[in-house]
């Protein structure tokens, strides 16, 4: 048994097995959004539901909102999923989290918590994960996988 490489592992990681790991996220996210976003726009009463939050949010032009959201996420998620302009959807989808988050997730959480129990309920909440991935995937790229790693190669040589 190599020691050495096991202790590296251990402590530093499998560089080699990160492209796989940021495909895997980036395509998994990917999925979840347009899925979402496609149940929201193209299934009868999704956007209701999304319109509906938001008059409840009172967020101003409910009905525009509805649309532009869903197809934030039903575009951006598409995006995601075949690694095409991957840091620009990230930062849409991240900004719609970021509302989402402030308009109506917070109001989910309990009132009168301690600081570290309101922290501990705030990270429990999917959304921030989704956040945490967006903020991941700009900064690391979206891997060899993509359609950016390929068109990069090509527009620059």
């Amino acid at each position: 048994m190599d020691w050495k490489r096991l202790v590296q592992f251990a402590l530093l990681g499998g560089g080699d097995l990160e492209q796989y790991a940021i495909l895997l996220v980036r395509v998994s996210i990917g999925l979840f959004f347009a899925i979402s976003g496609a149940n929201k726009l193209f299934v009868a009463g999704g956007v209701k539901r999304v319109y509906e939050t938001l008059v409840q949010a009172k967020v101003p032009f409910p009905h525009r909102m509805a649309y532009f959201v869903s197809g934030v996420e039903f575009v951006g998620g598409s995006l995601l999923v075949v690694g095409f302009l991957s840091s620009p959807a990230c930062v849409a989808l991240l900004i719609d989290m970021i509302v989402a988050i402030l308009t109506t997730t917070l109001s989910t959480l309990p009132k009168g918590l301690s600081p570290w129990n309101w922290l501990d309920g705030f990270l429990y909440l999917p959304e921030v994960l989704y956040v945490l991935f967006f903020i991941w995937l700009i900064c690391s790229g979206p891997g060899k996988f993509s359609a950016d790693y390929w068109l990069a190669g090509k527009l620059l040589r």
